[in-house]
């Protein structure tokens, strides 16, 4: 098995040079078995009928690999939370459940994007909880595109607010979550994305690996080669 996991890309329009890397990536890593997208693929997602010249572009380019034959597996993120069956659909490709158990390198392994582990963020759970109920997530669909990228633009900027006030160790995880989750889930290894702090991590429950953010600079990728696992920087533009 040859699988390649990735997280936290955040495609947009304001991203040209991380979209051409990571289409340069499926292209040289061609063929491999399976793509697996862990949550903010990209920046914002307003629904699964975004017409939006990105939007079609991913589509496409996801859509060919899986016509290729690789599997592609993803799951939402803290920004592309809208995503949903009909984009699997558009792809080819697998929506993932929040939390999935898969084999991976011969091991149970928990995927997830690991928004839910950062449970010290108190305010952004309960938003979570919010934005992924089935009625917020209808009226935001009862809207206009037009209507749902200017609040898209409003929740990103609050964002940001939100986070230039809050200390940085309330936005990782929280290693008794950590536990928590794992135990839950029975596996001895987990992997997540969403921090952008990219590492291999030793706890009494297994190894906790981060995938890292992509910038203008570089992106992260974890290469899982038979029972092999490497997390791989590589260099952008």
């Amino acid at each position: 098995m040859h699988r390649i996991f990735v997280s936290d890309i955040h495609l947009s329009d304001d991203t040209p040079d991380i979209e051409a890397a990571f289409i340069a990536l499926l292209k040289k890593e061609f063929p491999f078995d399976s793509l697996v997208l862990l949550g903010d693929v990209f920046e914002a997602w307003v629904g699964d009928d975004d017409d939006a010249p990105l939007a079609e572009r991913i589509r496409l380019a996801l859509r060919a690999l899986s016509d290729a034959g690789t599997e592609v597996l993803f799951s939402r993120g803290n920004r592309d939370f809208m995503l949903g069956e009909l984009f699997a659909s558009d792809i080819g490709g697998t929506l993932l459940a929040d939390q999935t158990v898969l084999d991976v390198a011969g091991q149970p392994t928990l995927l997830l994007h690991g928004d839910i582990l950062c449970t010290d963020d108190v305010d952004y759970q309960q938003f979570r909880q919010l934005v992924h109920s089935s009625e917020w997530q209808a009226e935001m669909m009862s809207k206009s595109l037009d209507e749902r990228r200017e609040l898209a633009r409003q929740l990103r900027s609050m964002s940001i607010d939100a986070a230039s006030n809050k200390p940085e160790d309330i936005m990782d995880v929280n290693q008794d979550a950590v536990v928590s989750v794992m135990r839950d889930a029975d596996v001895a290894v987990m992997v997540h994305g969403h921090t952008h702090r990219p590492d291999r991590h030793q706890h009494d429950t297994g190894e906790r690996i981060v995938l890292g953010d992509w910038t203008a600079q570089a992106g992260w990728l974890l290469r899982e080669q038979g029972s092999q696992l490497s997390l791989e920087r590589f260099s952008i533009g």
